[in-house]
């Protein structure tokens, strides 16, 4: 049977999808009260969202971020509120065609995890080095998805001067990959590598034991870090970059779901 949470993110689903539709005519036919629609839609389903979270906290007594489902829910929360931060900063609707479809695709994949409430952590997760390490995890991803959402809009947006004021340029879509990356590659080092490492050392007595899950977050680490090199000596720009955030995506897609397959010390997560 659904608990609360589950039944707030069924909702929070069919908003956001509902949202990405209104969103999507909005970009074609720029018609500014679809646009409005999709807004509301986006921000109830943001509400549903938090709510969601918050009653599963209720229920668990803990942090949600002990199981997969959980930490997904959370990740794709900190999408959507990336997208709520940009859209207060910069006042384009148009943004949310880039954010809601990458959202969906996550939240797909978080239905098809088990959603059972764990109202007693084992003891491998009762270390204040887990959020640490769970909560910046999920920043720099959701940071790294955001970047993967513009450069998907890049590449599929039309290089014509038609396109009207409310429509992003590539220049600006650029920037919004760029700082996306800048702002997840610290956290993801600091997060993910770091506090993983001396989290790890406290619940297993290593700080490294070539896990599945630990060998996809060094690939990723290695893949931005290259990635961000070469940005910022101005090499990697435009379609390159947008192409690499992409391939980012599913590097972490990857990692991601190999962890339901692969087994290893994170398989409860």
């Amino acid at each position: 049977m659904n608990t609360i949470d589950v039944n707030m993110f069924w909702a929070g689903f069919w908003m956001y999808l509902g949202a990405f539709l209104c969103y999507s005519i909005f970009a074609s036919i720029k018609k500014r009260g679809i646009g409005v629609v999709a807004t509301v839609l986006f921000f109830a389903a943001f509400a549903c969202h938090t709510a969601g979270l918050a009653a599963r906290w209720w229920i668990s007594t803990h942090a949600p971020f002990s199981t997969m489902f959980e930490y997904t829910l959370f990740m794709t929360w900190i999408v959507a509120l990336s997208y709520v931060v940009i859209l207060v900063r910069y006042h384009r609707m148009i943004l949310g065609v880039l954010v809601t479809p990458i959202l969906i695709v996550v939240l797909v994949m978080a239905s098809m995890l088990p959603k059972e409430i764990s109202r007693q952590l084992m003891p491998a997760l009762q270390s204040y080095w887990f959020y640490i390490h769970v909560t910046l995890a999920a920043l720099a991803e959701g940071a790294f998805i955001v970047a993967a959402g513009a450069g998907i809009f890049f590449l599929l947006k039309r290089s014509r001067e038609g396109d009207g004021p409310s429509f992003p340029s590539r220049d600006f879509l650029e920037e919004i990959i760029s700082r996306s990356i800048r702002i997840g590659y610290p956290l993801f080092t600091i997060g993910a590598l770091f506090a993983g490492s001396i989290w790890a050392h406290h619940a297993w007595g290593a700080y490294w034991s070539w896990d599945p899950k630990e060998t996809g977050s060094l690939v990723i680490w290695l893949f931005y870090s290259l990635v961000l090199h070469q940005n910022l000596r101005g090499r990697w720009r435009g379609k390159t970059l947008a192409v690499l955030s992409i391939i980012g995506f599913v590097i972490f897609a990857v990692s991601f779901l190999g962890n339901l397959f692969l087994g290893g010390l994170h398989a409860y997560i």
